[in-house]
């Protein structure tokens, strides 16, 4: 398949205590680097997508480091710009049953948050480019980084890409000056497919699933057609709206599953009961990866895509990092009906 995929973001380096010790008990860190696009990106490039990822690293150890280890999972990263001060650090705490993860974020001055437009030539980036992908977590660094992401998808929707993203809202990091609500309609405005969970299009645009209550452990997804409307009603460029549906029974255990919008109709996947969580981080990420894959790779066949993108997250639970290390063939063995994890012989 040639149909190159871009995503845009920023990665940070990601250090957490062995195992679940809390931050107290470390006198260690595991290390490993992690972002919302780059996280989609490593999934592609799991996939057999060519994939490029772009962002902006400084131009030190830490840096090549952080390159080196997108271009081990077979990401290109041709089209990096370097500078800037630093990169970002984030610290994470692994929760277990009824202790919930905690993150401490040391991101100020990073690179990516000093990104100016004119520095990245979208033009080239997307020359062989398919599809762009980008997050709500970009445009909320900074104002620069909302106006290169802004810069970013008006290109590739006037050079005829599809264009996703993901709502992906962080309350914590919208510091620069402006809200959320007045910066993502314009970056909206651009794009083709939209993902997001229930809080983010409640907290972004105040759109609210009815009767829905995720910390029940029980989550409706017939509950979430309205949200889907509402989102296409206000963004009519809008052509297909995916939910993903996590249900929170503990730290450990959660409930997985996702909705799909398009055309009028509303797709809903199997749930998968995740008993023993290893790694929620990059969850919803994975799911767009998978989203994005299902979507190049089944035509108009929206629910097998769908099912495809809820198989392959559900998947990434059971593995430590940001990025979703499965293969096509993992994921169709469990979109299949095989959750046995029977030793592969």
């Amino acid at each position: 398949m040639d149909k190159k995929v871009v995503t845009f973001g920023e990665i940070m380096m990601r250090l957490s205590p062995p195992g679940f010790l809390r931050f107290s008990q470390a006198r260690s860190f595991d290390v490993i680097y992690g972002g919302g696009e780059a996280n989609v990106a490593a999934s592609l490039a799991g996939f057999g997508i060519p994939v490029d990822y772009v962002t902006r690293l400084p131009k030190n150890d830490l840096g090549d480091a952080c390159m080196r280890f997108l271009r081990e999972q077979g990401i290109g990263v041709d089209k990096i710009v370097w500078g800037g001060e630093r990169l970002g650090i984030y610290f994470l705490e692994m929760g277990a049953v009824a202790r919930a993860s905690k993150v401490v974020y040391d991101r100020a001055h990073a690179s990516i948050a000093t990104v100016e437009r004119g520095m990245v030539d979208w033009e080239k980036v997307f020359a062989d480019a398919h599809w762009f992908h980008w997050t709500g977590i970009t445009p909320a660094i900074s104002a620069g980084a909302a106006d290169v992401c802004l810069e970013g998808a008006q290109k590739a929707k006037e050079m005829g890409l599809t264009v996703s993203f993901d709502l992906n809202f962080r309350k914590n990091l919208w510091k620069w000056g402006k809200k959320a609500s007045e910066v993502m309609p314009d970056l909206v405005k651009t794009c083709d497919v939209a993902i997001g969970n229930e809080e983010d299009a409640a907290a972004v645009f105040g759109i609210h699933a009815p009767d829905t209550d995720v910390t029940s452990g029980k989550v409706e997804a017939a509950q979430y057609r309205y949200v889907c409307e509402e989102l296409i009603k206000r963004f009519p460029n809008l052509k297909t709206v995916a939910i993903t549906l996590r249900g929170s029974i503990s730290a450990s255990h959660n409930t997985w599953s996702g909705v799909l919008y398009e055309g009028g109709a509303m797709y809903e996947a199997p749930t998968f009961d995740i008993t023993h969580i290893v790694d929620r981080v990059g969850g919803g990420d994975s799911f767009m990866g998978g989203l994005i894959y299902g979507m190049l790779t089944y035509g108009d066949d929206r629910q097998s895509a769908l099912n495809f993108a809820v198989a392959a997250s559900c998947l990434k639970h059971t593995i430590f990092g940001d990025f979703n290390l499965v293969t096509v063939d993992e994921v169709t063995k469990l979109m299949g009906g095989d959750v046995s994890g029977r030793v592969s012989r």
